[in-house]
């Protein structure tokens, strides 16, 4: 038998040749309990104490910073700027200042509160077998006065610039949430009662960006237009035509019925929203016989030869007119903006 062999431990010994393995009266492997407490550099060395106290507090004081950045950057920051960004490429520059510095102001308070318990309070290890759930009496007591001591020796109450710039971060998180309930407020004001158009705004044809003119319009006609100095390529272009969207559409003038229609007409040209006032989608199908225009969405459809009132569908409202005429170049212009909000309802369309 080699060495090695020796060495293993014995077969169990069986009874009477059965499977049934001998009891052994001691345990195999013997609890080597805790190793010995080792002080930390902080425990004996109040200088090192004190510098893990500073970057404690810096952390926390850099996590206030973050917090009132991340309200800056909600005001300053408008929200279709776009900036590159290695290597994310072009981002919103609102979302990536908001993502950075709340992210940075969470970070710190948790790197803060780790490198606190990691350097400053107590770490050493207490061993205690519980068996029943519910502690006795004296466990009860026992362990309010370890969270007494550990609260004692954690420094808490001793070391008042970790206590109070913890506060002070605490404090100031949540107002990153307070800050975003400013879009639930009262903006966008009177925005969307008011459109690009105003008086002597020429209506420019949007398939061909030049002017219209009556004769441009023949009878029975739909043409979209769009008020002069708004262009595709500018960055405000679709908030503004989302509004300032038109149909054109020329009608015998005995055919209109409603007479404030046919008075803000120019020889039956008429000038109506081209956004359904039922969800804004855009009208464009338009039934030259009857006069009617449908909505693709809904299947709201009004009646442009009775101030367009809606005939059918969901819409709960007519679509506003626009008051046009031609100037001296005759180009058909604007007479002003429209005198009622555009589109869906909103608080009852003020």
């Amino acid at each position: 038998m080699s060495e090695s062999e020796e060495n293993l431990p014995s077969e169990p010994s069986h009874a009477h040749g059965g499977d049934v393995p001998a009891v052994r009266g001691h345990h195999e492997f013997a609890d080597p309990g805790l190793p010995p407490h080792e002080h930390r550099r902080q425990d004996i060395d109040e200088r090192a104490a004190k510098s893990s106290e500073r970057t404690i507090a810096f952390l926390f004081l850099l996590s206030m910073l973050s917090t009132i950045g991340f309200i800056a950057c909600f005001v300053v920051f408008p929200v279709d700027k776009i900036i590159y960004v290695f290597p994310f490429g072009h981002v919103s520059a609102l979302n990536f200042s908001l993502g950075l510095t709340l992210g940075l102001a969470l970070f710190c308070i948790g790197a803060g509160a780790v490198h606190w318990a990691r350097t400053l309070m107590s770490d050493e290890e207490h061993a205690a077998e519980r068996h029943p759930i519910s502690a006795e009496p004296e466990v009860k007591a026992q362990v309010l006065a370890d969270f007494a001591q550990g609260a004692k020796e954690s420094g808490f109450g001793r070391r008042k610039l970790i206590r109070n710039t913890m506060f002070g971060a605490l404090a100031l998180v949540p107002l990153s949430g307070v800050v975003l309930l400013r879009d639930l407020g009262p903006l966008p004001g009177d925005k969307l009662r008011h459109t690009l158009w105003s008086k002597g705004k020429v209506l420019i044809n949007q398939n061909t960006n030049k002017p219209l003119r009556p004769e441009d319009v023949p009878v029975g006609s739909l043409t979209f237009a769009m008020p002069e100095g708004l262009e595709e390529n500018q960055e405000r272009f679709q908030k503004e035509i989302a509004k300032a969207a038109l149909m054109i559409i020329r009608l015998e003038p005995n055919d209109i019925k409603d007479k404030r229609e046919r008075d803000w007409a120019h020889e039956g040209i008429v000038a109506f929203s081209k956004i359904c006032t039922h969800v804004g989608c855009p009208i464009s199908l338009y039934e030259q016989q009857t006069h009617h225009v449908l909505c693709p969405c809904h299947q709201s459809t009004f009646d442009l030869s009775d101030g367009a009132r809606v005939i059918f569908g969901p819409a709960g409202h007519a679509l506003p007119q626009l008051r046009i005429s031609v100037n001296e170049e005759g180009n058909l212009i604007a007479l002003g903006d429209f005198t009622e909000p555009v589109g869906p309802s909103f608080w009852e369309r003020g």
